[in-house]
């Protein structure tokens, strides 16, 4: 399945600067690793905002929030999920 995942931060500005940048480093590491298992197809930044639009495509809705809980800045995020089915006219669908 495929899944259209919007992702807004949350973050405190009062957030201590090193913490940040671990978090940070550490979301960029496992989000290398979804690109390499195949779970994360493309990334989008919004420019001006602290948010991505991001298309998945895993088994199912357990196995997106596995993957979505399972990223560092998870506690600073709002998440909008949008789940993709295939249209009659998808040029890549026939």
């Amino acid at each position: 399945m495929e899944f259209l995942v919007h992702i807004e931060q949350d973050i405190s500005p009062d957030m201590d600067p090193d913490r940040l940048a671990t978090v940070k480093a550490a979301e960029g590491v496992r989000g290398r690793e979804l690109i390499e298992q195949g779970k994360l197809k493309r990334i989008w930044r919004t420019p001006g905002r602290r948010a991505v639009t991001a298309l998945y495509e895993v088994e199912g809705p357990d196995e997106l929030h596995e993957i979505l809980s399972s990223l560092p800045l998870f506690p600073w995020m709002d998440i909008e999920v949008i789940p993709l089915g295939t249209h009659a006219l998808d040029p890549e669908g026939t």
